[in-house]
């Protein structure tokens, strides 16, 4: 996949031609992924040069209360002497808020192409939990199994919460384990039972199972999907 640096709209010759042709082989990269029906890291990526442009088109309090580094990681410090580098040269300026503007609508309607895409798997989507789900559900297993119907792959998780401002978010870290042949056998009930034998620490883990018709890339689209999908169940079965 093409990258682009944090600040690729200002780095060396400010023009709208170049950058323009810049653009559009990076997000012809992102459009071959998705018609693979790979949604990540591409996705992710998209939507943070999408924020990080917004955020040097505005002010430097609103970057400071809109997009502290810790939540999406941009380089506020660069942005700042980037803009106040170029502010003063008002043809560059405009040049430059052309080639923001363009960028920000192209960039968006790729958003939302992938967007489209993440929505369709995760409707295909069906979580349940395995047995009784211990209060404690913030640390347990998550069980993946696709339309091959072959294995059922099996990754612990781990919910995280960051604050922003008077808001919470909650993110998810996963770990993959091992598969299990699906078969008459290997049910989630017994793959539960199997993860309890094995991690005696885990005496009553959460587990859910996360099940779909459909064959995708399991790394690039069907685990991110999934991961996404079982932050909002908890959190709605919490609620």
């Amino acid at each position: 996949m093409g990258t682009l640096s944090e600040t690729w709209f200002a780095d060396g010759y400010i023009d709208f031609e170049l950058k323009k042709y810049t653009l559009l082989s990076y997000l012809q990269d992102i459009h071959r992924a998705f018609n693979e029906n790979k949604l990540y890291p591409q996705l992710a990526d998209i939507i943070f040069h999408y924020n990080n442009l917004r955020a040097f088109r505005e002010n430097k309090q609103l970057m400071q209360q809109q997009f502290p580094k810790r939540l999406t990681g941009i380089d506020l410090e660069k942005l700042m002497l980037l803009y106040e580098k170029v502010s003063a040269d008002d043809e560059l300026m405009n040049e430059l808020e052309e080639i923001i503007a363009y960028s920000l609508e192209e960039m968006n309607n790729t958003i939302r192409d992938g967007t489209e895409i993440f929505e369709f798997v995760q409707d295909k989507l069906r979580i349940s939990p395995v047995g009784l789900v211990p209060l404690e559900n913030t640390s347990g297993y998550l069980l993946l199994c696709d339309g091959r119907y072959s294995d059922t792959l099996v990754y612990t998780y781990h919910l995280t919460i960051f604050e922003r401002h008077d808001e919470q978010f909650r993110g998810i870290r996963t770990e993959y384990v091992e598969a299990y042949t699906k078969d008459l056998i290997h049910t989630c009930e017994h793959i539960k039972t199997i993860l309890i034998r094995k991690n005696s620490q885990l005496s009553n883990p959460a587990v859910y199972c996360v099940e779909t018709p459909l064959v995708l890339p399991v790394n690039e689209t069907l685990l991110p999907v999934a991961k996404r999908s079982l932050v909002r169940y908890i959190a709605l079965h919490a609620a």
